[in-house]
């Protein structure tokens, strides 16, 4: 009966405690960015990209690293419900913390869901206007929703950071303007 009323107690203290300010990776996202803009390769690019989720996926605390390690584990392992609760809360807790939104719109892409999709990946760009990954979800979101021109834009956003996302083989790139009779 202890152990049931500390478990309670402890999974309430979530709830009723507040979110500290997430860890400001602000500078080192911006030096991963120039990085990334000038690798050589895929590979390269790729270790780059994955030292920006490192940073994006640093929780404002420990409680909020618990929920989004065990939301992307669920998601991981197709419990893609469970993984929209863990977000849910996530996002209860830590209102303003990117990638918990960032999260529960990709389980929402992940379900095809994509009206809800949106306005979660909308805040994490808010939140953090060079999340790479959010800017490229958006894209996809907006192909998803057949608004091919938004979905383009947000591609573009997306790749001026990184121009190494998978997602560039989807980017159409605008057509050039010629003047008829007029030869570049």
């Amino acid at each position: 009966m202890k152990l049931l009323l500390i478990l309670l107690l402890t999974a309430g203290a979530v709830q009723a405690s507040e979110c500290p300010q997430a860890p400001d990776h602000s500078a080192a996202v911006d030096a991963l960015i120039a990085q990334v803009q000038v690798a050589d390769n895929q590979m390269t690019a790729q270790e780059i990209s994955n030292d920006m989720w490192a940073l994006w996926a640093d929780a404002p605390d420990e409680a909020a690293q618990e929920i989004l390690d065990r939301g992307m584990a669920k998601r991981s392992s197709w419990d893609l419900l469970g993984a929209r609760e863990e977000f849910d809360r996530l996002v209860h807790y830590c209102p303003e913390y990117a990638e918990g939104y960032n999260q529960r719109a990709f389980v929402n892409f992940l379900q095809q869901d994509f009206e809800a999709a949106l306005p979660d990946l909308n805040r994490a760009i808010e939140l953090s206007p060079r999340h790479v990954a959010a800017l490229s979800g958006r894209a996809l979101i907006l192909i998803g929703l057949g608004r091919e021109a938004e979905a383009q834009d947000a591609l573009a956003a997306a790749l001026e950071l990184n121009p190494w996302l998978p997602e560039r083989s989807l980017y159409k790139p605008p057509p050039i303007n010629e003047a008829p009779g007029e030869k570049l």
